[in-house]
């Protein structure tokens, strides 16, 4: 059966699982966690990806990311392919280091962010590396850590998490450790380890229970979340795959001088450092149309526009907000439809 197209989105939520090919380990020493780490860090910098959670496994990994400028996918294939190939040159080894490709479920944020916070970070607890909530607090191969204080690291969002447990940071981790402890009993928790109808509904019993009813309950195998969730994640996801068909053979080149044009500026100021209002006001719309609609890697878009790869996530977000962009969106497919007819 073939393997169905990954689901992403700007902003998604993403429980990423990777394992060593054969179980093997990815990991084998304190160096090489260091080597995943800081690849980690400079790939999540520059696609502005927000990492709220990891755990490092000798042979596996979890990851909880939300989507930035550039998928996922172009995310964990810069990623892994150069662990990879650090990993084989260090070990002299050939082949493949990690398992089939890795797992992505696109998750719901309420209420399975927090959820998914304490079940990856207890990874090493379940797993049988450590042995206690105390040792886990300074353990480097978790986000944990970062969340307690106890270490910094610069590319992992921990004031997100910490602002759900409190205003004051001292009261928040007391409340977050709390939470955590809490957590340790629970076992593997099964119903955050993926999508499918069983883990989206939280269970057999409630599934049963639905059935009884007479509810029908909307899954994926992609896909964590409420029956609601499924189906909306799923008809924007088609709805996406229909605006990219329509959009193809546009170009970043295009897409800038219809803008320019649109506003009543030229590209030359578009592309400078300039802050006046209109040039500002293109950019933002290119910036949104480029990324969401032709699927252009933000990367790109911010090197075309003279910004730095966050500078252009923000822009994006201006664009969506503003109301012109509808407008140019329409004229330009409906002029790039009349030349293509």
């Amino acid at each position: 059966m073939p393997r169905k197209a990954r689901i992403d989105a700007s902003g998604a939520l993403h429980h990423i699982i990777v394992r060593g090919i054969e179980r093997n380990p990815i990991f084998k020493d304190s160096e090489d966690y260091g080597n995943f780490l800081n690849r980690f860090g400079k790939v999540l910098r520059e696609t502005s990806t927000i990492c709220y959670a990891f755990a490092l496994i000798p042979n596996h990994v979890h990851l909880l990311l939300r989507t930035g400028t550039n998928s996922i996918s172009t995310v964990m294939r810069r990623l892994l392919t150069g662990y990879a190939q650090a990993f084989n040159r260090r070990y002299n080894r050939h082949g493949y280091l990690f398992q089939n490709r890795y797992k992505s479920f696109l998750c719901e944020n309420d209420p399975y962010l927090l959820e998914l916070v304490r079940y990856i970070h207890l990874n090493p607890i379940r797993a049988g590396i450590i042995h206690d909530i105390k040792t886990l607090d300074t353990l480097p191969t978790t986000g944990h850590a970062s969340l307690m204080g106890k270490m910094k690291q610069e590319w992992q969002d921990t004031n997100s998490i910490l602002s759900l447990f409190g205003q004051k940071p001292s009261s928040a981790r007391r409340a977050y450790r709390s939470f955590m402890e809490k957590g340790i009993p629970l076992g593997k928790r099964p119903d955050l380890t993926g999508g499918g109808l069983i883990r989206s509904t939280g269970g057999w019993a409630t599934l049963k229970e639905l059935k009884n009813q007479g509810l029908r309950v909307a899954s994926d195998e992609r896909i964590l979340g409420s029956s609601d969730f499924v189906t909306s994640t799923l008809k924007q996801a088609h709805e996406d795959y229909v605006k990219r068909m329509d959009v193809q053979g546009l170009t970043l080149a295009t897409l800038i001088a219809f803008v320019a044009d649109h506003v009543g500026t030229n590209e030359a100021l578009i592309k400078s450092t300039v802050k006046q209002r209109t040039p500002s006001q293109a950019r933002a719309i290119i910036a949104h149309l480029a990324i969401d609609r032709l699927r252009i890697p933000g990367a790109e878009v911010a090197r075309i526009l003279h910004v730095s790869p966050s500078a252009v996530c923000k822009l994006a977000g201006r664009g969506r907000s503003d109301p012109l962009s509808a407008e140019i969106e329409t004229n330009l497919f409906a002029a790039q439809s009349g030349k293509e007819g």
